[in-house]
Protein backbone atom coordinates (compact mmCIF):
# COMPACT_ATOMS: atom_id res chain seq x y z
CA UNK A 1 0.00 0.00 0.00
CA UNK A 2 2.86 2.01 0.93
CA UNK A 3 4.39 1.50 -2.44
CA UNK A 4 1.52 2.79 -4.52
CA UNK A 5 0.58 5.43 -3.01
CA UNK A 6 4.33 6.46 -3.44
CA UNK A 7 4.59 5.81 -6.65
CA UNK A 8 1.20 7.72 -7.69
CA UNK A 9 2.52 10.76 -5.83
CA UNK A 10 5.45 10.31 -8.10
CA UNK A 11 3.98 10.86 -10.89
CA UNK A 12 1.69 13.55 -9.79
CA UNK A 13 5.31 15.57 -8.96
CA UNK A 14 6.07 14.66 -12.82
CA UNK A 15 2.89 15.86 -14.04
CA UNK A 16 1.87 18.58 -12.12
CA UNK A 17 0.06 20.07 -14.39
CA UNK A 18 -2.25 17.20 -15.74
CA UNK A 19 -2.25 15.12 -12.54
CA UNK A 20 -4.03 15.51 -9.12
CA UNK A 21 -4.06 13.48 -6.13
CA UNK A 22 -6.25 14.01 -3.34
CA UNK A 23 -7.73 12.02 -0.43
CA UNK A 24 -11.49 10.79 -0.46
CA UNK A 25 -12.56 9.79 2.45
CA UNK A 26 -10.27 7.49 4.97
CA UNK A 27 -10.56 3.77 5.72
CA UNK A 28 -11.97 2.29 9.16
CA UNK A 29 -8.14 1.93 10.45
CA UNK A 30 -7.43 5.63 9.10
CA UNK A 31 -5.77 5.03 6.23
CA UNK A 32 -6.53 7.97 3.40
CA UNK A 33 -7.95 7.01 0.75
CA UNK A 34 -6.73 8.24 -2.36
CA UNK A 35 -7.79 9.13 -5.78
CA UNK A 36 -5.89 10.16 -8.89
CA UNK A 37 -7.03 12.29 -11.25
CA UNK A 38 -5.45 13.04 -14.62
CA UNK A 39 -6.74 15.43 -17.49
CA UNK A 40 -9.43 18.35 -17.50
CA UNK A 41 -12.60 17.23 -18.80
CA UNK A 42 -15.95 17.52 -18.14
CA UNK A 43 -16.93 13.91 -18.97
CA UNK A 44 -15.43 11.59 -15.86
CA UNK A 45 -14.12 7.54 -16.10
CA UNK A 46 -13.83 5.99 -12.72
CA UNK A 47 -11.86 3.37 -12.29
CA UNK A 48 -11.88 1.53 -8.56
CA UNK A 49 -9.05 -1.16 -7.48
CA UNK A 50 -8.65 -3.08 -4.85
CA UNK A 51 -12.25 -3.50 -3.82
CA UNK A 52 -11.63 -7.33 -2.72
CA UNK A 53 -8.09 -7.54 -0.49
CA UNK A 54 -6.89 -10.70 -1.47
CA UNK A 55 -6.83 -9.11 -5.16
CA UNK A 56 -3.45 -6.57 -6.01
CA UNK A 57 -3.52 -6.63 -9.76
CA UNK A 58 -5.27 -2.80 -9.81
CA UNK A 59 -2.85 -1.23 -8.13
CA UNK A 60 -0.64 -2.29 -10.47
CA UNK A 61 -3.74 -1.76 -13.07
CA UNK A 62 -3.93 1.99 -12.21
CA UNK A 63 -0.64 2.92 -12.16
CA UNK A 64 -0.32 1.48 -15.75
CA UNK A 65 -2.97 3.38 -16.91
CA UNK A 66 -2.03 6.16 -15.42
CA UNK A 67 1.40 6.14 -17.55
CA UNK A 68 -0.70 5.08 -20.48
CA UNK A 69 -3.27 8.25 -19.82
CA UNK A 70 -0.80 10.80 -19.85
CA UNK A 71 1.12 9.73 -22.32
CA UNK A 72 -2.45 10.13 -25.10
CA UNK A 73 -4.43 13.26 -25.27
CA UNK A 74 -6.66 11.25 -27.35
CA UNK A 75 -7.70 9.73 -24.28
CA UNK A 76 -8.34 13.18 -22.00
CA UNK A 77 -8.17 16.25 -23.64
CA UNK A 78 -9.53 15.12 -27.38
CA UNK A 79 -12.21 13.00 -25.87
CA UNK A 80 -13.22 15.82 -23.23
CA UNK A 81 -12.42 13.42 -20.37
CA UNK A 82 -10.50 13.38 -16.56
CA UNK A 83 -10.02 9.95 -15.39
CA UNK A 84 -10.29 9.17 -11.96
CA UNK A 85 -8.20 6.49 -10.17
CA UNK A 86 -9.20 5.01 -7.11
CA UNK A 87 -5.63 3.57 -5.98
CA UNK A 88 -7.25 0.82 -3.41
CA UNK A 89 -11.02 0.80 -1.69
CA UNK A 90 -9.84 -1.16 1.20
CA UNK A 91 -6.22 -0.80 2.13
CA UNK A 92 -6.69 -2.21 5.38
CA UNK A 93 -7.74 -5.36 4.26
CA UNK A 94 -5.12 -5.05 1.52
CA UNK A 95 -2.55 -4.91 3.78
CA UNK A 96 -3.85 -7.64 5.40
CA UNK A 97 -2.38 -9.69 2.60
CA UNK A 98 0.97 -8.06 2.53
CA UNK A 99 2.36 -11.53 3.53
CA UNK A 100 2.38 -12.89 0.06
CA UNK A 101 2.76 -10.14 -2.52
CA UNK A 102 6.56 -10.26 -2.10
CA UNK A 103 6.67 -14.15 -2.72
CA UNK A 104 6.96 -16.73 -3.61
CA UNK A 105 4.00 -16.66 -5.93
CA UNK A 106 2.81 -20.42 -4.92
CA UNK A 107 -0.89 -21.12 -4.27
CA UNK A 108 0.35 -22.52 -0.77
CA UNK A 109 2.34 -19.28 0.09
CA UNK A 110 -0.98 -17.16 -0.96
CA UNK A 111 -3.83 -19.22 1.07
CA UNK A 112 -1.34 -19.53 3.93
CA UNK A 113 -1.40 -15.35 3.66
CA UNK A 114 -4.71 -15.44 2.47
CA UNK A 115 -7.25 -12.42 3.85
CA UNK A 116 -10.74 -11.57 3.00
CA UNK A 117 -13.41 -10.02 5.05
CA UNK A 118 -16.90 -11.30 5.66
CA UNK A 119 -19.16 -10.36 3.29
CA UNK A 120 -20.83 -7.15 5.45
CA UNK A 121 -17.31 -6.03 5.84
CA UNK A 122 -16.91 -6.00 1.49
CA UNK A 123 -17.07 -1.82 0.26
CA UNK A 124 -18.68 -2.52 -2.61
CA UNK A 125 -21.74 -4.21 -1.19
CA UNK A 126 -24.99 -2.23 -0.22
CA UNK A 127 -26.76 -5.17 2.09
CA UNK A 128 -29.31 -2.30 3.73
CA UNK A 129 -29.22 0.01 0.71
CA UNK A 130 -26.93 2.97 -0.05
CA UNK A 131 -28.38 4.81 2.43
CA UNK A 132 -28.14 2.77 4.74
CA UNK A 133 -24.51 2.11 4.19
CA UNK A 134 -22.23 2.12 7.14
CA UNK A 135 -18.60 1.45 5.75
CA UNK A 136 -16.57 4.49 5.46
CA UNK A 137 -15.12 3.20 2.65
CA UNK A 138 -18.64 2.65 0.98
CA UNK A 139 -19.53 6.26 2.03
CA UNK A 140 -16.32 7.72 0.09
CA UNK A 141 -17.11 5.83 -2.88
CA UNK A 142 -20.76 6.45 -3.11
CA UNK A 143 -20.35 10.14 -2.31
CA UNK A 144 -17.43 9.74 -5.16
CA UNK A 145 -19.80 8.34 -7.84
CA UNK A 146 -22.66 11.02 -6.95
CA UNK A 147 -20.43 14.03 -7.37
CA UNK A 148 -18.52 12.33 -10.61
CA UNK A 149 -21.60 10.92 -12.38
CA UNK A 150 -19.00 8.77 -14.64
CA UNK A 151 -19.96 7.55 -17.95
CA UNK A 152 -17.95 4.57 -16.85
CA UNK A 153 -16.92 3.04 -14.01
CA UNK A 154 -14.39 -0.15 -13.91
CA UNK A 155 -14.34 -1.84 -10.66
CA UNK A 156 -10.65 -4.38 -10.85
CA UNK A 157 -11.00 -7.37 -9.54
CA UNK A 158 -8.59 -10.54 -9.63
CA UNK A 159 -9.44 -14.29 -10.09
CA UNK A 160 -7.36 -16.03 -7.86
CA UNK A 161 -7.33 -19.85 -10.26
CA UNK A 162 -9.43 -19.71 -13.11
CA UNK A 163 -9.76 -17.37 -16.23
CA UNK A 164 -10.45 -13.32 -17.32
CA UNK A 165 -14.11 -12.26 -17.70
CA UNK A 166 -15.45 -8.72 -17.57
CA UNK A 167 -19.60 -8.17 -16.05
CA UNK A 168 -21.30 -5.25 -17.30
CA UNK A 169 -24.01 -3.68 -15.99
CA UNK A 170 -25.30 -2.62 -19.72
CA UNK A 171 -24.16 -4.12 -22.96
CA UNK A 172 -21.14 -2.55 -24.78
CA UNK A 173 -21.46 -3.95 -27.68
CA UNK A 174 -17.69 -5.38 -29.28
CA UNK A 175 -16.20 -5.83 -26.30
CA UNK A 176 -16.33 -9.82 -26.35
CA UNK A 177 -14.14 -9.42 -29.23
CA UNK A 178 -12.06 -7.09 -28.00
CA UNK A 179 -11.19 -9.33 -24.95
CA UNK A 180 -10.64 -12.33 -27.12
CA UNK A 181 -8.09 -10.35 -29.03
CA UNK A 182 -6.68 -9.28 -25.54
CA UNK A 183 -6.62 -12.45 -23.82
CA UNK A 184 -5.19 -14.45 -26.59
CA UNK A 185 -2.36 -11.35 -27.12
CA UNK A 186 -1.36 -11.88 -23.92
CA UNK A 187 -1.88 -15.58 -23.10
CA UNK A 188 -4.96 -15.19 -20.97
CA UNK A 189 -7.69 -18.08 -20.95
CA UNK A 190 -11.04 -16.46 -20.64
CA UNK A 191 -13.66 -17.67 -18.16
CA UNK A 192 -16.42 -19.15 -20.32
CA UNK A 193 -18.57 -20.22 -17.58
CA UNK A 194 -18.05 -18.03 -14.89
CA UNK A 195 -18.87 -19.44 -11.02
CA UNK A 196 -20.15 -15.79 -10.50
CA UNK A 197 -22.61 -15.92 -13.38
CA UNK A 198 -24.10 -19.16 -13.43
CA UNK A 199 -27.71 -17.66 -13.68
CA UNK A 200 -26.72 -14.41 -15.34
CA UNK A 201 -26.90 -13.20 -19.32
CA UNK A 202 -24.52 -13.80 -21.32
CA UNK A 203 -23.08 -10.65 -23.76
CA UNK A 204 -20.40 -12.78 -25.65
CA UNK A 205 -17.64 -14.95 -24.75
CA UNK A 206 -16.48 -14.06 -21.09
CA UNK A 207 -18.90 -11.10 -20.89
CA UNK A 208 -22.05 -11.00 -18.63
CA UNK A 209 -24.46 -8.85 -17.83
CA UNK A 210 -24.49 -8.30 -14.09
CA UNK A 211 -28.89 -8.64 -13.09
CA UNK A 212 -30.49 -5.79 -11.16
CA UNK A 213 -30.32 -5.64 -7.65
CA UNK A 214 -32.54 -7.52 -5.26
CA UNK A 215 -33.46 -8.64 -2.06
CA UNK A 216 -32.16 -12.11 -0.93
CA UNK A 217 -30.82 -13.94 1.96
CA UNK A 218 -26.71 -13.58 2.83
CA UNK A 219 -25.84 -17.15 1.26
CA UNK A 220 -27.85 -16.05 -2.34
CA UNK A 221 -25.70 -12.65 -2.35
CA UNK A 222 -22.44 -14.30 -1.59
CA UNK A 223 -23.11 -16.56 -4.15
CA UNK A 224 -25.29 -14.86 -6.84
CA UNK A 225 -23.63 -11.47 -6.56
CA UNK A 226 -27.45 -9.69 -7.89
CA UNK A 227 -27.91 -7.22 -4.56
CA UNK A 228 -27.63 -3.72 -4.40
CA UNK A 229 -23.93 -3.00 -4.64
CA UNK A 230 -21.91 -0.15 -5.84
CA UNK A 231 -21.82 -1.22 -9.33
CA UNK A 232 -25.62 -0.40 -9.54
CA UNK A 233 -25.46 2.90 -7.28
CA UNK A 234 -24.47 5.54 -10.23
CA UNK A 235 -26.67 3.48 -13.26
CA UNK A 236 -29.48 6.42 -12.25
CA UNK A 237 -26.52 9.06 -13.96
CA UNK A 238 -26.23 6.76 -16.84
CA UNK A 239 -23.06 5.27 -15.81
CA UNK A 240 -22.26 1.74 -17.50
CA UNK A 241 -19.91 -0.31 -14.92
CA UNK A 242 -17.68 -2.78 -16.26
CA UNK A 243 -16.17 -5.15 -13.70
CA UNK A 244 -12.84 -6.55 -14.55
CA UNK A 245 -11.29 -9.78 -13.73
CA UNK A 246 -8.03 -10.67 -14.49
CA UNK A 247 -6.55 -14.19 -13.26
CA UNK A 248 -3.70 -15.12 -11.32
CA UNK A 249 -3.21 -18.33 -11.73
CA UNK A 250 -4.81 -19.50 -15.14
CA UNK A 251 -6.66 -22.88 -16.07
CA UNK A 252 -7.23 -23.55 -19.90
CA UNK A 253 -10.42 -25.59 -19.13
CA UNK A 254 -12.12 -22.72 -18.53
CA UNK A 255 -12.42 -21.69 -21.95
CA UNK A 256 -13.37 -25.11 -23.15
CA UNK A 257 -17.27 -24.67 -24.81
CA UNK A 258 -17.27 -28.31 -25.40
CA UNK A 259 -20.35 -30.39 -24.37
CA UNK A 260 -19.16 -32.55 -21.28
CA UNK A 261 -19.23 -36.16 -21.87
CA UNK A 262 -21.11 -36.72 -18.57
CA UNK A 263 -22.44 -34.00 -16.84
CA UNK A 264 -24.23 -35.43 -14.06
CA UNK A 265 -21.29 -37.58 -12.75
CA UNK A 266 -19.18 -34.51 -12.86
CA UNK A 267 -21.30 -32.46 -11.01
CA UNK A 268 -21.80 -35.73 -8.36
CA UNK A 269 -17.97 -35.34 -7.85
CA UNK A 270 -17.37 -31.78 -7.54
CA UNK A 271 -20.57 -31.54 -4.93
CA UNK A 272 -19.55 -34.74 -3.19
CA UNK A 273 -15.57 -33.14 -3.20
CA UNK A 274 -17.03 -29.82 -1.70
CA UNK A 275 -19.34 -31.88 1.06
CA UNK A 276 -16.38 -33.99 2.24
CA UNK A 277 -13.87 -30.74 2.18
CA UNK A 278 -16.11 -28.77 4.34
CA UNK A 279 -16.51 -31.36 6.98
CA UNK A 280 -12.97 -31.76 7.54
CA UNK A 281 -12.96 -28.38 7.84
CA UNK A 282 -16.10 -28.05 10.74
CA UNK A 283 -14.10 -30.56 12.54
CA UNK A 284 -10.96 -28.37 12.52
CA UNK A 285 -12.81 -25.65 13.73
CA UNK A 286 -14.38 -26.95 16.43
CA UNK A 287 -11.98 -28.41 17.65
CA UNK A 288 -9.89 -25.10 17.65
CA UNK A 289 -12.92 -22.18 18.13
CA UNK A 290 -12.53 -22.78 22.42
CA UNK A 291 -8.68 -21.46 21.89
CA UNK A 292 -9.27 -18.42 19.29
CA UNK A 293 -10.90 -15.98 21.40
CA UNK A 294 -7.42 -14.39 22.23
CA UNK A 295 -6.13 -14.36 19.03
CA UNK A 296 -5.77 -11.24 17.08
CA UNK A 297 -8.59 -9.73 15.25
CA UNK A 298 -10.38 -13.60 16.20
CA UNK A 299 -13.92 -11.99 15.10
CA UNK A 300 -12.19 -10.33 11.85
CA UNK A 301 -10.80 -13.56 10.57
CA UNK A 302 -13.85 -15.86 11.74
CA UNK A 303 -16.34 -13.79 9.83
CA UNK A 304 -15.25 -15.01 6.72
CA UNK A 305 -14.56 -18.74 7.94
CA UNK A 306 -18.24 -18.56 9.25
CA UNK A 307 -19.51 -17.06 5.82
CA UNK A 308 -18.08 -19.83 4.08
CA UNK A 309 -19.30 -22.74 5.83
CA UNK A 310 -22.46 -21.46 5.27
CA UNK A 311 -22.64 -21.22 1.70
CA UNK A 312 -20.63 -24.33 1.18
CA UNK A 313 -23.47 -27.34 1.57
CA UNK A 314 -26.13 -25.61 0.00
CA UNK A 315 -23.92 -24.87 -3.39
CA UNK A 316 -22.88 -28.57 -2.91
CA UNK A 317 -26.66 -29.36 -3.12
CA UNK A 318 -27.64 -26.50 -5.44
CA UNK A 319 -24.96 -28.38 -8.09
CA UNK A 320 -25.96 -32.18 -7.22
CA UNK A 321 -28.05 -33.54 -10.11
CA UNK A 322 -29.54 -36.10 -6.84
CA UNK A 323 -30.38 -33.35 -4.47
CA UNK A 324 -33.92 -32.10 -4.38
CA UNK A 325 -33.11 -28.88 -2.74
CA UNK A 326 -36.43 -27.27 -3.06
CA UNK A 327 -34.57 -24.72 -5.74
CA UNK A 328 -36.97 -23.02 -8.15
CA UNK A 329 -33.98 -22.48 -10.30
CA UNK A 330 -32.69 -25.13 -12.06
CA UNK A 331 -28.89 -25.61 -13.41
CA UNK A 332 -28.61 -23.68 -16.77
CA UNK A 333 -27.04 -25.51 -19.68
CA UNK A 334 -23.14 -26.61 -18.61
CA UNK A 335 -20.06 -27.03 -20.81
CA UNK A 336 -17.06 -28.36 -20.01
CA UNK A 337 -16.38 -25.02 -18.77
CA UNK A 338 -18.97 -24.39 -16.79
CA UNK A 339 -17.84 -27.98 -14.85
CA UNK A 340 -14.19 -26.95 -14.57
CA UNK A 341 -15.14 -23.37 -12.86
CA UNK A 342 -17.73 -24.89 -10.34
CA UNK A 343 -14.81 -27.11 -9.58
CA UNK A 344 -12.31 -24.41 -9.33
CA UNK A 345 -14.86 -22.60 -6.62
CA UNK A 346 -15.10 -25.60 -4.59
CA UNK A 347 -11.53 -25.85 -3.84
CA UNK A 348 -11.26 -22.11 -3.68
CA UNK A 349 -13.95 -21.68 -0.88
CA UNK A 350 -12.67 -24.46 1.14
CA UNK A 351 -8.78 -23.73 0.49
CA UNK A 352 -9.60 -19.86 1.49
CA UNK A 353 -11.51 -21.45 4.81
CA UNK A 354 -7.90 -23.59 5.47
CA UNK A 355 -6.04 -20.69 5.35
CA UNK A 356 -7.83 -18.06 6.87
CA UNK A 357 -7.95 -21.03 10.54
CA UNK A 358 -4.14 -21.52 9.59
CA UNK A 359 -3.37 -17.77 9.91
CA UNK A 360 -5.79 -17.80 12.87
CA UNK A 361 -4.17 -20.68 15.17
CA UNK A 362 -0.62 -18.84 13.88
CA UNK A 363 -1.81 -15.37 15.46
CA UNK A 364 -2.74 -17.09 19.41
CA UNK A 365 0.89 -18.62 19.01
CA UNK A 366 0.08 -22.21 20.26
CA UNK A 367 -1.76 -24.90 19.34
CA UNK A 368 -2.78 -27.79 21.92
CA UNK A 369 -5.18 -29.67 19.78
CA UNK A 370 -2.52 -29.98 17.11
CA UNK A 371 -4.33 -28.61 14.25
CA UNK A 372 -1.74 -26.93 12.27
CA UNK A 373 -0.08 -30.59 11.09
CA UNK A 374 -3.87 -30.88 9.83
CA UNK A 375 -4.13 -27.74 8.28
CA UNK A 376 -1.43 -27.86 6.46
CA UNK A 377 -1.95 -30.93 5.16
CA UNK A 378 -5.48 -29.88 3.66
CA UNK A 379 -3.69 -26.69 2.15
CA UNK A 380 -0.64 -29.00 0.63
CA UNK A 381 -3.75 -31.64 -0.74
CA UNK A 382 -5.83 -29.00 -2.00
CA UNK A 383 -3.33 -26.85 -3.72
CA UNK A 384 -1.92 -29.57 -5.21
CA UNK A 385 -5.10 -30.50 -6.92
CA UNK A 386 -5.18 -27.26 -8.57
CA UNK A 387 -1.69 -27.88 -10.65
CA UNK A 388 -2.60 -31.59 -11.07
CA UNK A 389 -6.38 -31.83 -12.01
CA UNK A 390 -6.48 -27.96 -13.58
CA UNK A 391 -3.03 -27.30 -14.64
CA UNK A 392 -2.94 -23.78 -12.60
CA UNK A 393 -0.30 -22.01 -14.12
CA UNK A 394 0.98 -18.58 -12.20
CA UNK A 395 0.76 -15.53 -14.65
CA UNK A 396 3.18 -13.16 -14.05
CA UNK A 397 1.81 -9.82 -12.80
CA UNK A 398 3.03 -7.67 -15.15
CA UNK A 399 0.90 -9.35 -17.96
CA UNK A 400 -2.04 -9.38 -15.38
CA UNK A 401 -1.85 -6.15 -15.08
CA UNK A 402 -1.36 -5.80 -19.07
CA UNK A 403 -4.32 -7.75 -19.96
CA UNK A 404 -6.61 -5.59 -17.56
CA UNK A 405 -5.27 -2.40 -18.78
CA UNK A 406 -6.02 -3.03 -22.25
CA UNK A 407 -9.47 -4.40 -21.46
CA UNK A 408 -10.25 -0.90 -19.67
CA UNK A 409 -9.03 1.18 -22.32
CA UNK A 410 -11.89 -0.89 -24.76
CA UNK A 411 -14.41 -0.65 -22.48
CA UNK A 412 -13.58 3.44 -22.58
CA UNK A 413 -14.34 3.39 -25.66
CA UNK A 414 -16.90 1.82 -26.64
CA UNK A 415 -19.09 3.26 -23.39
CA UNK A 416 -17.69 7.12 -24.68
CA UNK A 417 -19.25 5.78 -28.05
CA UNK A 418 -22.32 4.82 -26.37
CA UNK A 419 -22.75 7.85 -24.04
CA UNK A 420 -22.40 9.93 -27.43
CA UNK A 421 -25.27 8.06 -29.22
CA UNK A 422 -27.19 8.94 -26.01
CA UNK A 423 -26.76 12.05 -25.80
CA UNK A 424 -27.21 12.94 -29.00
CA UNK A 425 -30.32 11.01 -28.60
CA UNK A 426 -31.62 14.45 -26.63
CA UNK A 427 -29.26 14.70 -23.85
CA UNK A 428 -27.83 18.16 -23.12
CA UNK A 429 -24.02 16.93 -22.63
CA UNK A 430 -23.52 16.06 -26.46
CA UNK A 431 -19.95 17.06 -27.79
CA UNK A 432 -19.03 17.10 -30.94
CA UNK A 433 -15.43 15.71 -30.07
CA UNK A 434 -14.11 12.80 -32.19
CA UNK A 435 -14.16 9.40 -30.92
CA UNK A 436 -11.29 7.72 -28.92
CA UNK A 437 -9.80 5.24 -31.26
CA UNK A 438 -8.48 2.10 -29.32
CA UNK A 439 -5.21 2.47 -27.32
CA UNK A 440 -2.40 -0.07 -29.30
CA UNK A 441 0.57 -0.73 -27.94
Amino acid sequence: MDELSSRAAALVADHPRDARLHRIGTSRAGTPLWLLSIGHGSRHALVVAGPHANEPVGGATVLRLADRVLADPRLTEDADVTWNLLLCLDPDGSRRNEGWLAGPYTLGHYFRNFFRPGFLEQPEWLPDGADAAALPETRALLDLQDELRPFLQCSLHGVDVGGGFVELTDDLPGLAQRLAHTANRLGIPRELGAYDTLYWPTLGPAVYRVPPPRRGDLAAAITEAAVESTWFHPHRHGTVTAIVEAPMWGVAAVQDSARPADRDAALRAVSHTLRHDTGLLEGVLARIRPQLSGAPDAARLLAPVDDYLLVCPGLADAWDPGTDAGSARPLPPLSTAHLAALGIAGRRLVLRTAGLLHRLLRGTGHDPVGALPDLDRLIDTWCADFHEAFGARWIPVARQAEYQTRVVLSAFELALRHARVRARSGESDWGAGAAVPMHRE
